[in-house]
């Protein structure tokens, strides 16, 4: 039997929260949704939790028990109006919901960063990604997953035209860019969601791990070894569509497959 796991996640209402709250909802993995959100969310489902909470008032007892924070916090300096607004945003709260979380006793912790994160960067913007990934590695979660997309393409609920026009260049570049560009290739906003679940599933067992979107976006669910159609090779023992019929020597199948298996599949169904 699987286990139940609980998620809690915030910044639900924007483009890669939005996405995850609902792939996660959808999710047989999950049977709980935490989601700590300054406004309401336009999706219901009954595995969605909200707790409507402005992020410098929230407390340790807002904290749901989770397996695993899912953090896509995040604005721009024109949305946030001031530089000071901005790093609120993208530092101090996600800095704070994993403080509160490490206390909670959640072991994982996945936040949204940036490609190019570093404390010393030139930009601006590069520098307070990095001092984020800084903060949170001196945090010592059990693990720790830091997620470094490129540009995110999707539909946004408000207008950026920086980005408008980067994502449509990108779009047409993507295909030229390989081998070490495949880092600067734009991302889907629901690859980048389904790519967090894997992490918090699948993903590596590491105390850090770095993913950039060439990673992310290979990045699926594991073929469910429920699925009979979907064994592989090694599982059933044999591969009988590798070969024609008529070059086949008479076999046993009774021999090469093990049958255990196969009921105990069909059980399940």
């Amino acid at each position: 039997m699987k286990e139940m796991r609980s998620a809690l996640v915030v910044g639900a209402t924007g483009l890669v929260g939005s996405t995850l709250v609902k792939l996660l909802c959808e999710s047989e993995e999950y049977a709980a949704v935490n989601v700590i959100s300054r406004r309401p969310l336009d999706y219901f489902h009954p595995k969605l939790i909200v707790t409507l909470r402005e992020f410098d008032q929230i407390a340790e007892s807002d904290i749901e028990f989770a397996h695993e924070v899912f953090c896509c916090l995040g604005t721009t300096i024109k949305k946030a109006g001031t530089r000071e607004a901005f790093e609120k945003v993208d530092f101090e709260y996600p800095m704070t919901i994993a403080a509160l979380a490490k206390n909670k006793g959640i072991g994982h912790f996945i936040v949204i960063s940036a490609m190019g994160a570093d404390e010393k960067a030139l930009a601006y913007y590069s520098r307070v990604k990095g001092k984020l990934e800084t903060g949170l590695i001196k945090m010592d979660f059990s693990r720790l997953s830091i997620v470094r997309p490129s540009l995110i393409t999707g539909n946004r609920s408000e207008f950026r035209l920086g980005e408008m026009i980067g994502a449509k260049a990108l779009s047409v570049m993507n295909p030229l860019l390989v081998g070490p560009l495949k880092k600067v290739r734009s991302i889907p906003a629901e690859q980048i969601a389904l790519a967090m679940k894997v992490m918090a599933l699948h993903g590596k067992q590491e105390k850090v791990a770095i993913y950039l979107s060439d990673e992310i976006v290979t990045m699926k669910m594991p073929i469910s070894e429920e699925n009979p159609e979907h064994f592989t090779e090694e599982e059933v023992g044999f591969n009988w569509n590798k070969y024609k019929k008529d070059e086949l020597p008479p076999v046993d199948k009774e021999v090469v497959f093990d049958r255990s298996k196969i009921n105990e599949v069909d059980r399940d169904n």
